[in-house]
């Protein structure tokens, strides 16, 4: 399959550099696996331990774009102390797929691309 992507700088709309911007930091791609290898949905912390080196600023700005991307959703519960929980959509689960692949070619073929 072919992928077409639209070099011209006056194009403001391209699908897949739109997608690759959202999803290409450092904490994304770790943020949907986690929430999918885990036992689903898991609380703020548990994300936190799971992930590990993650700061609370960058975990909450992860988790806030992947909620308003739908990938994700969040759950409050009225509870004292509140509890939130987090869970992949039905969008987010259709991505998985393609995030492993992309995991399983780089475990593939990375030390390779460090060698040039």
């Amino acid at each position: 399959m072919k992928v077409f992507l639209k070099n011209d700088s006056s194009v403001d709309f391209c699908p897949v550099r739109d997608v690759f911007d959202r999803i290409g930091d450092k904490w994304t791609v770790l943020v949907m696996i986690t929430l999918d290898q885990g036992e689903s949905p898991l609380r703020y912390h548990e994300l936190q331990e799971r992930i590990g080196d993650v700061s609370q600023k960058m975990l909450t700005a992860t988790l806030k774009r992947l909620q308003e991307d739908g990938l994700i959703s969040r759950q409050l519960y009225p509870e004292i102390p509140p509890r939130v929980e987090y869970a992949l959509t039905a969008r987010g689960e259709s991505l998985l797929p393609h995030l492993y692949r992309l995991a399983e070619w780089a475990s593939e073929h990375m030390r390779d691309v460090k060698k040039v």
